[in-house]
């Protein structure tokens, strides 16, 4: 039923008001002043409102002014009822936003036209209203729809390529299996990974562009060699892919399919500046015969291209057993590693490459270097037991053992007379991420007597580009304390540049790939030249590394390199060669 309020202070006319509009099957609500009829309306919410202006309280401009406030009953169709006839009083009340106005006294018919007009055409608006609303929701689905299709194209679909992902390689791969023919199920099923190589250096010469559009074409060729079949084809991460091929009766036949595709993948890339051979390397392993699930036949395939790719111009090569042997000494060193860490001065050790000033060779400073002599394997070099420590956690321990040790050394080399020495450690990302780095850290220049302007840490870019904010936060930390900051291996990085400015570095190192060679290779003369010149506007300094002979070393000092480190000066030394040499000066 249709609600109508009569707001209005004389008693007779409300009556009348009331007796005739509820004969006319309406619902009448009644109010003698202006403020219980704002109430009433707020609580009601009725269709229509009849008011009175001239009323105690609050008059009938102050109701209208404050329903129109008022989003709840704002859009409520009002009528004024008034013996005021003025042409002024009209105007404002239509200003105010009411839909009629009825002069007292009114006829039965003109009150009845007044209300049912604006009934009715409340009832357009609401119909106008609740189709545009429908139109409305209707576009707004549409548009979820279409998002929600993007977004699942997003999450199956890897961006760059248009290949499935890993996620939704996942998803097929279970389907791929179901789909076999009863007499294929005894068949081998090749799982296929593709590793492009020199991806990073194209990135690094040429631009990402150059390096994203080598790998949009790599996926174009595979789905023009296997146009008549219908592999599953995924890309991994940056530089591999991985393919499901159809079952084949045997591994020859697998491997020389492969063979001919390494071939397919091995012409020529043309790019703006000429072409470019991509070097790729192939994996093979088998579904059933080498696993039955994805993720270790995905492990299977991968080593089994690592292989292809170590074995020098074996451009394919088929999983086997005896590949295993590769992870099981993996697991072996982490073991050995986790037991010389029970006793690390056993077997670990630190030595000491000294850096110099460019100009006068004179020794400022050393990096710590650390050293793992295996009582049975000998000499294990860094780039084979650091990434088994950064996969197994023992980082940590390993990188707070080389923080203690070295600033012990310090503490023996001032302790003997010699001069003070800023020493460089490494840090790495899972170091620096670990919430007590910092707390240990100072413990341990306490424990050493160390003031923390002799400690320079040294960070890669990629172990602070993870979670940027909190990375600043912590380097300030470190800045406060009075630690030096380097930023190492610049250059190998993804975003050097636009976190130079963000990130509270002292220095800035060179890396060796653009300090080799420098005095014959122009354009790293001058990418060096830039370098250093930025990092001086910005009040870093600048160490070249890896400097192995007086010509480069001439070059980067003409260059205004202000120091370097590598083999033309001095090798990494023990500690106590180092205290000689420094003796010696």
């Amino acid at each position: 039923m249709t609600t109508i309020l009569v707001i209005e202070d004389e008693t007779h006319v409300r009556d009348i008001l009331s007796e005739l509009l509820t004969t006319e099957k309406f619902d009448v609500l009644t109010a003698d002043n202006g403020r219980l009829g704002y109430q009433l309306a707020q609580r009601q919410r009725p269709d229509l409102i009849l008011c009175d202006i001239m009323m105690p309280e609050l008059d009938g401009y102050g109701v209208l002014a404050q329903l129109k406030e008022n989003p709840i009953t704002d859009e409520i169709p009002f009528i004024f009822l008034s013996a005021k006839a003025d042409r002024l009083d009209f105007r404002v009340g239509m200003d105010l936003g009411a839909d009629d106005y009825l002069t007292k006294p009114f006829t039965r018919d003109e009150l009845l036209t007044a209300v049912r007009m604006r009934l009715k055409k409340q009832a357009v608006l609401a119909q106008r209203h609740h189709e545009q609303l429908l139109r409305t929701q209707s576009y707004y689905q549409q548009q979820l729809e279409q998002a929600q299709e993007h977004l699942n194209q997003v999450l199956s679909q890897d961006q760059l390529t248009g290949l499935l992902n890993q996620l939704r390689l996942r998803q097929e791969f279970e389907g791929f299996l179901g789909q076999l023919h009863p007499l294929e199920a005894s068949s081998l099923v090749p799982f296929v990974c593709v590793g492009v190589e020199r991806l990073r250096e194209i990135n690094a010469e040429l631009g990402y562009s150059h390096g994203d559009h080598c790998l949009q074409v790599v996926a174009q060729r595979l789905q023009e060699f296997f146009a008549q079949e219908s592999p599953l084809m995924a890309r991994l991460n940056g530089n591999e892919f991985v393919l499901v091929l159809p079952p084949v009766s045997s591994r020859y036949q697998a491997q020389e399919q492969v063979e001919a595709l390494f071939h397919h993948l091995s012409q020529p890339i043309p790019l703006n500046q000429g072409t470019i051979v991509l070097p790729v390397s192939l994996g093979i392993a088998f579904y059933p015969r080498d696993a039955q699930h994805l993720d270790p036949l995905l492990h299977h395939s991968q080593q089994a291209r690592e292989k292809a790719q170590s074995s020098g111009g074996i451009a394919v090569e088929v999983y086997s057993g005896a590949l295993r042997g590769d992870r099981g000494d993996h697991l072996a060193l982490e073991q050995d590693l986790r037991r010389a860490l029970e006793t690390p001065n056993s077997e670990l050790l630190l030595v000491y490459q000294p850096q110099v000033h460019l100009d006068s060779g004179e020794i400022y400073g050393v990096e710590a270097l650390i050293r793992w002599h295996h009582p049975q394997r000998g000499s294990i070099p860094p780039n084979r037991f650091i990434p088994i420590a950064e996969e197994s956690n023992l980082i940590i321990r390993l990188g707070e053992w080389v923080l203690e040790t070295a600033c012990h050394q310090a503490q023996l080399w001032e302790a003997q007379g010699l001069p003070p020495l800023r020493v460089a450690v490494n840090v790495s990302g899972r170091q620096f991420e670990d919430p007590q780095f910092y707390q240990r850290l100072v413990q341990i220049l306490r424990r050493f007597n160390r003031k923390p302007g002799a400690l320079e840490l040294e960070l890669t870019e990629t172990s602070l580009v993870r979670d940027p904010d909190t990375s600043v936060r912590i380097l300030n930390q470190l800045k406060a304390l009075g630690v030096s900051i380097a930023i190492d291996d610049f250059g190998t990085g993804f975003s050097s540049l636009s976190y130079l400015q963000r990130f509270p570095f002292d220095i800035l190192k060179i890396d060796r790939c653009f300090v080799a060679g420098i005095q014959h290779h122009r354009k790293n003369a001058i990418i060096t030249e830039a370098v250093i010149e930025m990092a001086h506007k910005i009040g870093l300094r600048a160490i070249a590394e890896g400097i192995e002979t007086p010509e480069e070393r001439t070059c980067l000092q003409q260059l205004g390199c202000d120091q370097g480190q590598g083999y033309f000066f001095h090798r990494p030394l023990p500690a106590l060669e180092l205290s000689q040499l420094l003796r010696s000066r």
